[in-house]
């Protein structure tokens, strides 16, 4: 009997994925491979999963096949896995502006091929992830991949048009975060705090606002606003901010990355 997952690729981003398939559906029901098989072993020794030596042993012993490798390398590995591939199966890429109909022309046309692209923060439970297909794949490919992606944080379906511009906030965005954080942090210690006080406090401080405006459905700038006393230190330090271009500098982060996503699918 077929396995609900494999996974092939056990790189951070991969290893991220497979640890939330383990949490959400067992580790009973996770198989996964990596080029470098002792790697893939430890980490089945550590989550009780099960390790392949070959990705194509890995991907005939599940029904879901996650391929968790670089954009570049992923038509080899497709191609190469194609012919044990069956209509039974369905193809999960979260290679970046990899298209389904690229997937599809090198595992096959009747395999169902979805797309999902993760954040780092999956790892602990807390990633974003977008989910698309193919034309036509099936409801109940969608509900499988959900399921065993359910402990990795939020899913949401989108459009493949938009997997883009998902890439460019969602998934290339924790990078951005992690700046600011360091950045505030620095500013913190700067006034005197210790390092380590500062960094947890501008962590934290990230994570309650990120909260804040998921919880209370309010716009970000509102909440700004709220936080802003006339003449106080908080406009102050908005103000600096908006003398550096802060917010136009996280616009272009954002449009580089979307464009950067853009040649990938290119080749």
């Amino acid at each position: 009997m077929l396995k609900k997952a494999a996974f092939i690729g056990t790189g951070n981003m991969g290893g991220a994925l497979i640890r939330a398939a383990c949490r959400a559906v067992g580790p009973d029901q996770v198989v996964i491979a990596d080029y470098l098989y002792e790697k893939a072993q430890a980490l089945a020794e550590e989550l009780g999963c099960t390790a392949a030596r070959t990705n194509g042993e890995a991907a005939g012993a599940a029904s879901y096949v996650f391929l968790c490798v670089k954009p570049q390398v992923l038509p080899e590995v497709a191609r190469a896995l194609a012919p044990g591939l069956t209509a039974g199966q369905a193809v999960v890429s979260i290679a970046a502006g990899i298209r389904t109909d690229a997937i599809r022309a090198w595992v096959g046309q009747e395999v169902p091929v979805l797309r999902v692209m993760p954040n780092t923060c999956a790892a602990i439970g807390q990633g974003m992830l977008a989910l698309t297909a193919a034309p036509g794949v099936a409801e109940v490919h969608f509900g499988a991949v959900e399921e065993i992606l359910s402990r990795a944080g939020r899913v949401e379906r989108i459009s493949e048009g938009l997997m883009d511009q998902f890439t460019a906030v969602a998934g290339c965005g924790p990078a951005y975060v992690y700046q600011f954080i360091e950045a505030l942090a620095d500013g913190g210690v700067m006034t005197g705090l210790p390092r380590r006080e500062a960094q947890i406090y501008a962590a934290q401080t990230v994570l309650g606002a990120a909260a804040m405006v998921l919880e209370s459905g309010e716009h970000p700038g509102a909440l700004k606003d709220a936080v802003c006393s006339p003449g106080g230190s908080t406009i102050a330090g908005v103000a600096a901010l908006e003398r550096r271009a802060f917010r136009s500098a996280a616009i272009e982060a954002v449009l580089a990355a979307y464009e950067k996503n853009v040649s990938l699918g290119k080749g």
